[in-house]
């Protein structure tokens, strides 16, 4: 409330990441107002050259002044609701990023504490995949919903479970790494975990162009990828190879839609969700993974959950989308 008169909430969203640090003021039906970004690495104050070791005080320091900034030239002082941080290897429950091997500083560091006693504003922190979970229950395909999983298909695989309306932490703020959960259909494949079978060496973009790579060497069947360099066999690349009919470019997609089933129907065991969301690059495939996602589903989920999870594509841009998942985790308690 401002004047006597009541105005609907904002929130700061920020996207910290290894390279840039993006940050955005966000309404509450996720309209950005506006945005701005700055290299993580800022230069140790004082410093001559960029080369000296970047202070995360300094970070915390150019941060803060460019929030500042934007809410000031926003003309919303006072009206903001808090502010949501996502970050790598963050605890959601400390609010400290903790051995996160990407970012410029070592860790652990008390990001919650430092960005509140900057600005005075409530601070919220999570990992990214949990901001993606959340940010859909704000403003995506899961508007509404109570409990379902969100599985973000990128370079990894990461995930985000909301159960009963609450994101799902654990001790630390950890929990569901389903992207490392195991599976036999993937024994003969190493993580970069260090262990076999996980989920990500399939359903990940790596795990995909190595689909492709093993059915083009096991077989001699015509196939357009054949003409494709190694480097530059992409899921994309696959996936357009796919819907112009080249049959061994639709069996990379079909076998990994039907590995996500199985793995889905193991995770409805855990929550009993609405929906299974995809998210990230690799989902853009849409009904090649959908398709043979549905289908082994309802083959091996227990009849409690058959035919009653949906399977979803993202409702958030992937511009938008960390900015926005952060930007939504002070609505939502952790």
């Amino acid at each position: 409330m401002k004047n006597g008169e009541i105005y609907p909430p904002y929130t700061v969203g920020v996207d910290l990441g290894g390279t840039n640090t993006e940050l955005a003021v966000v309404d509450a039906v996720g309209h950005i107002i506006a945005r701005d970004s700055f290299p993580t690495a800022v230069p140790k104050r004082g410093a001559e050259n960029s080369d000296s070791s970047p202070v995360v005080g300094d970070w915390a320091d150019e941060l803060a002044t460019r929030i500042n900034r934007m809410i000031r030239e926003s003309g919303l002082e006072e009206r903001i609701e808090g502010i949501g941080i996502g970050a790598p290897c963050a605890n959601a429950v400390t609010g400290c990023i903790e051995a996160a091997t990407d970012l410029p500083w070592p860790s652990p560091i008390a990001l919650a504490n430092m960005m509140e006693s900057r600005l005075g504003i409530p601070v919220t922190v999570s990992n990214d995949a949990n901001a993606a979970a959340i940010g859909e229950m704000t403003y995506g395909a899961a508007a509404g919903l109570k409990n379902f999983i969100v599985l973000t298909l990128g370079t990894g695989v990461g995930s985000g479970i909301v159960c009963d309306g609450h994101l799902m932490t654990g001790a630390r703020g950890f929990a569901g790494e389903l992207g490392h959960v195991t599976f036999p259909f993937a024994d003969d494949r190493l993580c970069g975990c260090g262990r076999h079978g996980c989920l990500q060496t399939v359903a990940s973009a790596k795990g995909i162009r190595l689909t492709a790579k093993r059915l083009l060497s096991d077989t001699e069947r015509q196939s357009s990828l054949r003409d494709i360099p190694e480097k530059d066999m992409s899921p994309k690349v696959i996936e357009q190879a796919a819907r112009n009919g080249d049959p061994l470019a639709a069996e990379v997609y079909e076998f990994t839609g039907r590995c996500l089933g199985l793995a889905a129907a193991e995770f409805a065991a855990f929550t009993d969700p609405e929906a299974i969301i995809l998210f990230g690059g690799v989902s853009k495939a849409g009904d090649l993974l959908l398709e043979p996602m549905r289908k082994a589903f309802h083959d091996a989920a227990l009849h409690l959950y058959r035919d009653r999870v949906r399977f979803l594509l993202s409702g958030v841009s992937d511009s938008d989308a960390a900015i926005l998942g952060a930007a939504s985790l002070p609505f939502i308690k952790i």
